[in-house]
Protein backbone atom coordinates (compact mmCIF):
# COMPACT_ATOMS: atom_id res chain seq x y z
CA UNK A 1 0.00 0.00 0.00
CA UNK A 2 2.97 2.25 -0.28
CA UNK A 3 3.28 2.26 3.67
CA UNK A 4 6.89 4.34 4.60
CA UNK A 5 7.33 3.16 8.35
CA UNK A 6 9.95 4.85 10.50
CA UNK A 7 13.31 2.40 11.02
CA UNK A 8 12.44 0.00 13.54
CA UNK A 9 14.30 0.31 16.53
CA UNK A 10 14.97 -1.87 19.70
CA UNK A 11 12.43 -1.07 21.76
CA UNK A 12 11.24 -1.57 25.99
CA UNK A 13 7.86 -3.83 25.63
CA UNK A 14 4.93 -2.56 26.84
CA UNK A 15 4.43 -2.71 30.14
CA UNK A 16 1.74 -0.72 33.58
CA UNK A 17 1.90 0.34 36.02
CA UNK A 18 1.96 -3.21 38.04
CA UNK A 19 4.37 -5.09 35.93
CA UNK A 20 2.12 -6.90 33.37
CA UNK A 21 3.35 -6.93 29.57
CA UNK A 22 1.74 -6.54 27.03
CA UNK A 23 1.87 -9.61 24.02
CA UNK A 24 -1.43 -9.54 22.89
CA UNK A 25 -3.82 -6.74 21.16
CA UNK A 26 -7.52 -7.53 19.95
CA UNK A 27 -8.23 -5.08 16.74
CA UNK A 28 -11.36 -4.43 15.68
CA UNK A 29 -12.22 -4.58 12.09
CA UNK A 30 -16.24 -3.02 12.64
CA UNK A 31 -18.90 -2.49 14.73
CA UNK A 32 -21.08 -3.92 12.71
CA UNK A 33 -23.19 -7.23 13.34
CA UNK A 34 -25.38 -9.36 11.57
CA UNK A 35 -26.28 -10.82 15.06
CA UNK A 36 -27.96 -9.49 17.96
CA UNK A 37 -26.50 -11.66 21.05
CA UNK A 38 -27.79 -9.99 24.10
CA UNK A 39 -24.64 -10.49 26.01
CA UNK A 40 -23.21 -7.62 23.51
CA UNK A 41 -25.23 -5.78 21.54
CA UNK A 42 -28.00 -3.13 22.24
CA UNK A 43 -31.46 -3.33 21.41
CA UNK A 44 -30.81 -0.31 19.45
CA UNK A 45 -27.13 0.02 18.26
CA UNK A 46 -26.38 2.84 16.50
CA UNK A 47 -23.57 2.09 14.11
CA UNK A 48 -20.31 4.36 14.12
CA UNK A 49 -20.32 6.06 10.65
CA UNK A 50 -17.94 4.97 7.85
CA UNK A 51 -15.66 7.86 8.21
CA UNK A 52 -14.80 7.62 11.65
CA UNK A 53 -13.44 4.12 11.03
CA UNK A 54 -10.00 3.35 10.33
CA UNK A 55 -9.35 2.37 6.80
CA UNK A 56 -6.92 -0.30 5.74
CA UNK A 57 -3.87 1.81 5.72
CA UNK A 58 -4.68 3.39 9.59
CA UNK A 59 -5.41 -0.33 10.48
CA UNK A 60 -2.18 -1.31 9.52
CA UNK A 61 0.06 2.00 10.86
CA UNK A 62 -1.50 1.51 14.08
CA UNK A 63 -1.00 -1.98 14.14
CA UNK A 64 2.46 -1.69 13.13
CA UNK A 65 3.21 0.40 16.07
CA UNK A 66 2.55 -2.12 18.74
CA UNK A 67 4.21 -5.03 17.06
CA UNK A 68 7.33 -2.28 17.26
CA UNK A 69 6.63 -2.36 20.68
CA UNK A 70 6.56 -5.73 21.94
CA UNK A 71 2.62 -6.98 20.59
CA UNK A 72 3.03 -11.10 19.77
CA UNK A 73 -0.36 -11.72 18.72
CA UNK A 74 -3.24 -9.84 17.13
CA UNK A 75 -6.67 -11.16 17.09
CA UNK A 76 -9.50 -9.60 15.07
CA UNK A 77 -12.88 -8.62 16.00
CA UNK A 78 -15.63 -6.76 15.38
CA UNK A 79 -18.52 -6.85 15.77
CA UNK A 80 -18.28 -9.26 13.20
CA UNK A 81 -15.23 -8.96 11.19
CA UNK A 82 -16.01 -11.22 8.12
CA UNK A 83 -18.47 -8.34 7.39
CA UNK A 84 -15.91 -5.78 6.45
CA UNK A 85 -15.58 -5.72 2.97
CA UNK A 86 -11.82 -5.57 2.76
CA UNK A 87 -11.26 -8.59 5.48
CA UNK A 88 -9.15 -10.51 3.23
CA UNK A 89 -6.53 -7.47 2.75
CA UNK A 90 -6.82 -6.41 5.63
CA UNK A 91 -5.36 -10.02 7.12
CA UNK A 92 -2.93 -9.91 4.22
CA UNK A 93 -1.46 -6.65 5.19
CA UNK A 94 -1.19 -7.58 8.73
CA UNK A 95 0.03 -10.81 7.99
CA UNK A 96 3.08 -9.17 7.14
CA UNK A 97 3.76 -7.41 10.34
CA UNK A 98 5.16 -10.94 10.56
CA UNK A 99 8.68 -8.97 9.90
CA UNK A 100 8.63 -7.07 12.60
CA UNK A 101 7.71 -9.69 14.92
CA UNK A 102 4.08 -11.08 15.24
CA UNK A 103 3.84 -14.27 15.54
CA UNK A 104 0.16 -15.42 15.29
CA UNK A 105 -3.06 -13.46 13.81
CA UNK A 106 -6.27 -14.94 15.02
CA UNK A 107 -9.79 -14.33 14.41
CA UNK A 108 -12.79 -14.39 16.54
CA UNK A 109 -16.38 -14.43 14.45
CA UNK A 110 -19.66 -15.97 14.30
CA UNK A 111 -18.86 -18.00 11.71
CA UNK A 112 -21.54 -17.36 9.05
CA UNK A 113 -19.39 -16.20 6.36
CA UNK A 114 -16.79 -18.77 6.70
CA UNK A 115 -17.83 -20.81 4.32
CA UNK A 116 -17.73 -18.28 1.41
CA UNK A 117 -14.32 -16.22 2.93
CA UNK A 118 -11.80 -18.98 4.89
CA UNK A 119 -10.14 -20.40 1.85
CA UNK A 120 -8.77 -16.83 1.08
CA UNK A 121 -8.17 -15.88 4.74
CA UNK A 122 -5.97 -18.84 5.25
CA UNK A 123 -4.17 -18.07 2.27
CA UNK A 124 -3.76 -14.58 3.08
CA UNK A 125 -2.23 -15.50 6.36
CA UNK A 126 -5.04 -16.37 9.66
CA UNK A 127 -3.96 -18.68 11.91
CA UNK A 128 -6.36 -19.85 13.56
CA UNK A 129 -10.11 -19.02 15.15
CA UNK A 130 -12.19 -18.54 17.95
CA UNK A 131 -15.94 -19.38 17.00
CA UNK A 132 -18.59 -17.90 19.16
CA UNK A 133 -21.47 -21.03 19.77
CA UNK A 134 -23.91 -20.62 22.43
CA UNK A 135 -26.51 -23.45 22.37
CA UNK A 136 -26.69 -26.22 20.15
CA UNK A 137 -30.23 -26.15 20.76
CA UNK A 138 -32.12 -24.27 17.72
CA UNK A 139 -34.34 -22.35 20.20
CA UNK A 140 -31.86 -21.42 22.82
CA UNK A 141 -29.61 -20.31 20.06
CA UNK A 142 -31.93 -18.20 18.52
CA UNK A 143 -33.40 -16.60 22.33
CA UNK A 144 -29.74 -15.47 22.79
CA UNK A 145 -28.59 -14.85 19.36
CA UNK A 146 -32.05 -13.92 17.65
CA UNK A 147 -30.70 -15.69 14.57
CA UNK A 148 -30.65 -19.24 12.88
CA UNK A 149 -28.21 -21.64 14.62
CA UNK A 150 -27.46 -23.60 10.86
CA UNK A 151 -25.44 -21.00 9.45
CA UNK A 152 -22.94 -21.34 12.29
CA UNK A 153 -22.87 -24.89 12.20
CA UNK A 154 -22.07 -24.70 8.88
CA UNK A 155 -19.34 -22.20 9.29
CA UNK A 156 -17.94 -24.39 12.18
CA UNK A 157 -17.33 -27.41 9.35
CA UNK A 158 -15.85 -25.48 7.21
CA UNK A 159 -13.30 -24.26 9.68
CA UNK A 160 -12.90 -27.90 10.74
CA UNK A 161 -13.03 -29.38 7.56
CA UNK A 162 -9.57 -27.05 6.58
CA UNK A 163 -7.80 -28.28 9.39
CA UNK A 164 -7.06 -24.42 11.04
CA UNK A 165 -7.12 -24.59 14.40
CA UNK A 166 -10.40 -23.49 15.80
CA UNK A 167 -11.71 -23.14 19.54
CA UNK A 168 -15.44 -22.40 20.00
CA UNK A 169 -16.70 -19.78 22.67
CA UNK A 170 -19.66 -20.28 24.58
CA UNK A 171 -21.19 -17.58 27.40
CA UNK A 172 -23.70 -18.79 29.60
CA UNK A 173 -26.74 -16.82 30.86
CA UNK A 174 -29.09 -18.04 33.56
CA UNK A 175 -32.68 -18.39 32.26
CA UNK A 176 -31.17 -18.56 28.72
CA UNK A 177 -28.32 -21.09 27.69
CA UNK A 178 -27.39 -22.47 31.21
CA UNK A 179 -29.38 -25.84 30.68
CA UNK A 180 -26.67 -26.21 27.61
CA UNK A 181 -23.36 -27.04 29.66
CA UNK A 182 -23.82 -31.19 28.95
CA UNK A 183 -25.22 -30.42 25.43
CA UNK A 184 -22.45 -27.91 24.08
CA UNK A 185 -19.75 -30.39 25.86
CA UNK A 186 -20.93 -33.44 24.05
CA UNK A 187 -21.18 -31.89 20.99
CA UNK A 188 -18.10 -30.54 21.22
CA UNK A 189 -16.51 -33.36 22.51
CA UNK A 190 -17.64 -35.33 20.12
CA UNK A 191 -15.83 -33.78 17.21
CA UNK A 192 -12.65 -32.38 19.30
CA UNK A 193 -13.12 -29.03 19.05
CA UNK A 194 -11.55 -27.05 21.79
CA UNK A 195 -14.88 -25.72 24.40
CA UNK A 196 -14.40 -22.24 26.28
CA UNK A 197 -17.54 -21.64 28.26
CA UNK A 198 -17.58 -17.64 29.39
CA UNK A 199 -18.81 -15.55 32.49
CA UNK A 200 -21.14 -13.01 31.93
CA UNK A 201 -20.00 -10.07 32.06
CA UNK A 202 -21.25 -6.85 32.77
CA UNK A 203 -20.57 -5.17 29.64
CA UNK A 204 -23.84 -5.24 27.44
CA UNK A 205 -26.42 -2.52 27.89
CA UNK A 206 -26.29 -0.26 30.66
CA UNK A 207 -28.88 -1.74 33.90
CA UNK A 208 -29.12 -4.99 31.34
CA UNK A 209 -26.51 -7.31 33.45
CA UNK A 210 -27.67 -9.38 36.83
CA UNK A 211 -25.19 -10.67 39.12
CA UNK A 212 -27.99 -13.44 39.56
CA UNK A 213 -27.49 -14.62 35.46
CA UNK A 214 -23.90 -15.46 36.03
CA UNK A 215 -23.25 -19.10 36.00
CA UNK A 216 -20.17 -19.58 37.83
CA UNK A 217 -17.05 -21.65 37.07
CA UNK A 218 -18.34 -23.52 40.08
CA UNK A 219 -21.73 -24.14 38.70
CA UNK A 220 -20.12 -25.30 35.15
CA UNK A 221 -17.70 -28.17 37.10
CA UNK A 222 -19.95 -28.82 39.16
CA UNK A 223 -22.46 -29.97 36.58
CA UNK A 224 -19.74 -31.39 34.91
CA UNK A 225 -18.98 -33.50 37.35
CA UNK A 226 -21.75 -36.09 36.83
CA UNK A 227 -20.81 -36.79 33.74
CA UNK A 228 -16.83 -36.71 33.38
CA UNK A 229 -13.67 -37.08 35.64
CA UNK A 230 -12.70 -33.33 35.78
CA UNK A 231 -8.34 -32.65 36.04
CA UNK A 232 -7.87 -29.62 36.62
CA UNK A 233 -4.21 -28.14 34.93
CA UNK A 234 -1.92 -25.80 35.56
CA UNK A 235 -3.14 -22.08 34.88
CA UNK A 236 -1.05 -20.05 32.90
CA UNK A 237 -1.33 -16.26 31.70
CA UNK A 238 -4.18 -17.24 29.05
CA UNK A 239 -7.72 -15.73 30.22
CA UNK A 240 -9.21 -19.61 30.68
CA UNK A 241 -8.20 -22.09 33.35
CA UNK A 242 -8.28 -25.78 31.26
CA UNK A 243 -9.82 -28.48 32.91
CA UNK A 244 -9.08 -32.20 31.53
CA UNK A 245 -12.30 -34.18 30.88
CA UNK A 246 -12.19 -38.24 31.40
CA UNK A 247 -8.28 -37.60 30.54
CA UNK A 248 -8.08 -36.53 26.59
CA UNK A 249 -10.41 -33.68 26.45
CA UNK A 250 -9.48 -30.43 27.43
CA UNK A 251 -12.05 -27.92 27.89
CA UNK A 252 -11.92 -24.30 29.48
CA UNK A 253 -13.12 -21.77 31.80
CA UNK A 254 -13.28 -18.01 31.33
CA UNK A 255 -14.15 -16.62 34.87
CA UNK A 256 -13.95 -12.84 34.63
CA UNK A 257 -16.44 -12.54 37.36
CA UNK A 258 -15.79 -14.78 40.00
CA UNK A 259 -12.49 -15.67 39.59
CA UNK A 260 -10.86 -12.40 38.04
CA UNK A 261 -7.58 -12.89 36.38
CA UNK A 262 -6.76 -9.25 36.01
CA UNK A 263 -3.42 -9.80 37.84
CA UNK A 264 -1.68 -11.62 34.48
CA UNK A 265 -3.19 -9.64 31.90
CA UNK A 266 -1.60 -9.05 28.94
CA UNK A 267 -3.92 -7.60 26.57
CA UNK A 268 -5.07 -4.43 24.86
CA UNK A 269 -7.57 -3.52 22.67
CA UNK A 270 -7.70 -1.11 19.69
CA UNK A 271 -11.29 -0.36 18.45
CA UNK A 272 -12.56 0.22 14.73
CA UNK A 273 -12.26 3.93 15.29
CA UNK A 274 -9.11 3.82 17.04
CA UNK A 275 -9.47 4.09 20.50
CA UNK A 276 -7.25 2.53 22.48
CA UNK A 277 -8.93 0.57 25.49
CA UNK A 278 -5.67 -1.25 28.36
CA UNK A 279 -8.67 -2.87 29.69
CA UNK A 280 -12.38 -4.58 28.38
CA UNK A 281 -13.96 -2.91 31.71
CA UNK A 282 -11.96 0.57 31.42
CA UNK A 283 -14.20 3.73 31.44
CA UNK A 284 -12.89 5.25 28.22
CA UNK A 285 -10.53 4.96 25.43
CA UNK A 286 -7.92 7.08 24.60
CA UNK A 287 -7.99 8.25 20.65
CA UNK A 288 -5.22 7.35 18.36
CA UNK A 289 -7.19 7.56 14.88
CA UNK A 290 -6.76 11.54 15.19
CA UNK A 291 -3.98 12.24 15.80
CA UNK A 292 -2.62 9.45 13.39
CA UNK A 293 -4.62 11.94 11.06
CA UNK A 294 -3.40 15.01 11.99
CA UNK A 295 0.08 14.11 11.34
CA UNK A 296 1.56 13.50 13.90
CA UNK A 297 4.95 10.95 14.09
CA UNK A 298 5.49 7.56 14.66
CA UNK A 299 7.37 8.41 17.77
CA UNK A 300 4.95 10.68 19.17
CA UNK A 301 1.86 8.10 18.48
CA UNK A 302 4.29 5.71 20.15
CA UNK A 303 4.76 7.65 23.31
CA UNK A 304 0.79 8.06 23.83
CA UNK A 305 0.47 4.17 23.50
CA UNK A 306 3.67 3.87 25.90
CA UNK A 307 1.76 6.46 28.15
CA UNK A 308 -1.79 4.74 28.03
CA UNK A 309 -0.63 1.55 28.83
CA UNK A 310 1.74 2.28 31.63
CA UNK A 311 -1.54 3.68 33.41
CA UNK A 312 -3.72 0.95 32.78
CA UNK A 313 -5.91 0.64 35.86
CA UNK A 314 -5.70 -2.82 38.23
CA UNK A 315 -8.63 -4.18 36.39
CA UNK A 316 -12.30 -5.59 36.91
CA UNK A 317 -10.72 -7.92 40.15
CA UNK A 318 -10.26 -4.16 42.05
CA UNK A 319 -13.60 -2.63 40.77
CA UNK A 320 -15.74 -5.18 40.04
CA UNK A 321 -19.74 -4.22 38.58
CA UNK A 322 -21.33 -2.82 35.58
CA UNK A 323 -19.18 0.20 33.73
CA UNK A 324 -21.00 3.08 33.22
CA UNK A 325 -19.95 4.01 29.18
CA UNK A 326 -21.08 4.83 26.03
CA UNK A 327 -19.46 1.92 24.46
CA UNK A 328 -20.91 -1.61 24.55
CA UNK A 329 -19.33 -4.89 23.72
CA UNK A 330 -19.99 -5.15 19.97
CA UNK A 331 -18.05 -1.81 19.51
CA UNK A 332 -15.11 -2.82 22.06
CA UNK A 333 -14.12 -6.10 20.61
CA UNK A 334 -13.87 -9.76 22.32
Amino acid sequence: MGIAFEPLLVKEPLQDRFGRVKRKLRLSLTDRCNFRCRYCMPEHPQWLPGRELMDREELLRLATLFVDNGIEELRLTGGEPLLRKDVVACVAALSRLREHGLKRLSMTTNGTRLPALLDDLIEAGLDDLNISLDAVDEGRFQALTRRPLAPVLAGIEKARDSGLPVKLNAVLIQGYNDDQILPLTHWAKARDLPLRFIEYMPLDEPGRWREEQVVSEARILDTLAGHYRIEALPRGAAPATEYRLDERYTLGVISTVTRPFCADCDRLRLTANGHLYTCLFARQGHDLLTPLRGGESEAQLRRRIEQRVWHKDAGYAATPGPVDRPITMHGMGG
